[in-house]
């Protein structure tokens, strides 16, 4: 087995050890440090983590209850791949989401917090060159989270947050797709001029299409690495 890649974890007194586990395993798929299609032996990540057999294996029937691994009978658990049917269903449904939020951000946003936006996207700028993906998806939830937060809709909020981190775990692909971050970073200005301007249905408009160009993106690297 090659080496790798995970490393022990830290224990935190207010967490239990296996959720401690389970984020740190599904923060490995995420960036693909655990790639679609491998299998995920107990023993050997429990000796990389530097924890027991129990909670990797509550961890792993957590992450297959989340999507992120499935279980072959007589095989053992695997990543997940990210299948069309899977980016199609998060996408539909972000989409209409994110607009909902870009609307009523148009309707609800204080002048402070579209100052807070145009600020963010100044902050944006200084990542378009950078390898750093990590930094560029935080970059860019944090526009997301300004967006959410201003729409003052705490349901929405919830919802998605519930879809974060399989939005995540497309993130880390589309942005890598060339020029992305560029064509990101002009959506997110546009988002902000409608809010700003009050246009409800220019910002839903546009927040739906940035979702569906962020989708294509995903889907045109996928299809360049087959």
């Amino acid at each position: 087995m090659s080496e790798r890649r995970l490393t022990p974890v830290i224990l935190d007194n207010y967490k239990p050890l296996r959720d401690i586990v389970f984020e740190a395993l599904r923060d490995a798929i995420i960036k693909q440090v655990l790639r679609p299609g491998e299998r995920l032996m107990e023993i050997q990540l429990a000796e990389e983590m530097g924890v027991s057999r129990t909670p990797v294996r509550e961890a792993i029937r957590k992450l297959e209850l989340e999507g992120f691994v499935i279980m072959i009978p007589r095989k053992g658990a695997y990543v997940a791949d990210i299948s069309l049917k899977d980016i199609s269903d998060v996408y539909e449904i972000r989409g209409a989401l994110e607009a909902l939020a870009c609307g009523l951000a148009a309707e609800r946003a204080s002048l402070a917090e579209i100052e807070e936006m145009e600020k963010h996207l100044i902050k944006e700028t200084e990542y378009l060159e950078t390898t750093d993906i990590p930094a560029t998806i935080e970059i860019d939830t944090g526009f997301h989270d300004l967006i959410y937060k201003a729409a003052r809709n705490e349901r929405l909020v919830v919802m998605l947050n519930n879809l974060r981190e399989q939005i995540h775990r497309l993130r880390v692909t589309s942005i890598k797709y060339p020029g992305r971050m560029k064509k990101t970073l002009e959506e997110h200005r546009a988002i902000v001029e409608a809010i700003g301007s009050r246009d409800v249905d220019l910002a839903q408009r546009l927040g739906e299409e940035h979702i569906e160009r962020a989708q294509q993106a995903l889907l045109e690297l996928l299809k360049s690495k087959q």
